[in-house]
């Protein structure tokens, strides 16, 4: 290798490194105030990054944001990858699957059919849609990489991993208190709280907070939920390509990042990843995505997230409700079988 693209590589990573490194301190606040005082990291991570969010504007550390908010957040997107293996699928059952799957599609499309009624446009519903449906920020990030760009991308970014980190939160602490009055199981329980609650933190927090047996199932029902990711981009890929919206030509059908996902999936799944490697990979994929909602948030003014008003507030609402209610209507109809 030369020295010229060599030099070119080390000053362009000095230049992205304040940046990186302040994402990074961000990031591990967060953590620690997760860790100190049970509050969710992502929230803490977005929360803290919107009161850094002057950082942006620095030229010392801009470049290093927007590397963090994008390829860093890829990264870790594609390295959830390597928690899922096609073992869930036979240790949950044909039914569980069936209902966990139309859960994720039915919420989505529930999103896009009533996005005009609340004044809402086709983009936003399906970023909102699926977050909701699928894994929380996670899969909101995901998806806002695949969709096209406008002057609100961002806005509606930050807006859908606040609320449905915040709804998480609140289905957390709720769910397993109300679940006591719809005559559950143990197993049933946990496939209504793997099914419904957005984020994988809060499922594990609320599962386990019933029994151990609950806290087990509700964890392989939402890395199930996490497992559709990639084929949820995939349809959205195409469905926008097919559209003609902006920056659909030339653009891939699945973004690189899903299909590392895909291919770290297929490696745990045939036994290739030792137990270890796939631990170690989790906890890298988590930190990748905490470092890259604090650079998002430190990307923008919570002022600016907040004109998207309240219509928005109760389409994600109204979302987190609509998936709530056909889990457990679904665990009632099994039943009678």
């Amino acid at each position: 290798m030369s020295a010229g693209p060599l030099s070119e590589r080390l000053s362009r990573w000095r230049q992205l490194l304040p940046g990186i490194f302040a994402a990074t301190l961000v990031a591990g606040a967060a953590q620690f105030v997760s860790d100190n005082y049970q509050a969710p990291t992502m929230l803490m991570a977005l929360l803290f990054g919107i009161a850094m969010n002057f950082l942006s504007e620095e030229s010392a550390s801009a470049p290093g944001i927007q590397f963090a908010s994008r390829t860093i957040l890829r990264s870790g997107v594609a390295l959830l990858g390597a928690r899922i293996s096609v073992d869930i699928f036979a240790l949950l059952g044909v039914w569980t699957i069936l209902l966990v799957v139309l859960g994720v599609g039915a919420t989505i499309l529930f999103a896009t059919l009533i996005a005009s009624s609340l004044r809402q446009g086709p983009r936003f519903a399906i970023l909102t849609g699926g977050a909701v449906a699928v894994c929380g920020a996670s899969a909101a990030m995901a998806i806002a990489a695949c969709l096209p760009k406008d002057e609100r991308s961002e806005n509606n970014l930050i807006f859908t991993v606040l609320s449905v980190t915040l709804l998480s939160t609140v289905a957390m602490i709720v769910y397993p208190i109300l679940i006591q009055y719809f005559d559950l199981s143990m197993i049933e329980t946990g496939v209504f709280l793997g099914g419904t609650i957005h984020d994988v933190a809060q499922v594990v927090g609320a599962g386990f907070s019933v029994s151990e047996e609950t806290g087990e199932i509700a964890t392989l029902v939402k890395l199930l939920r996490v497992s559709m990711l990639a084929p949820i981009v995939l349809v959205i890929s195409i469905y926008w390509r097919r559209k003609g919206g902006q920056h659909a030509e030339g653009t891939p059908i699945l973004p690189q990042f899903v299909i590392w996902f895909l291919i770290f999936a297929a490696i745990n799944s045939v036994g290739w990843m030792p137990e270890e490697v796939v631990e170690f990979t989790g906890t890298l994929s988590r930190w990748l995505l905490v470092i890259a909602i604090a650079a998002v948030g430190m990307k923008i003014s919570l002022a600016q997230v907040m004109v998207v008003g309240w219509r928005a507030i109760a389409f994600v609402t109204l979302e987190t409700i609509f998936i709530a209610t056909l889990v457990l209507g679904g665990l009632k109809l099994i039943a009678t079988f």
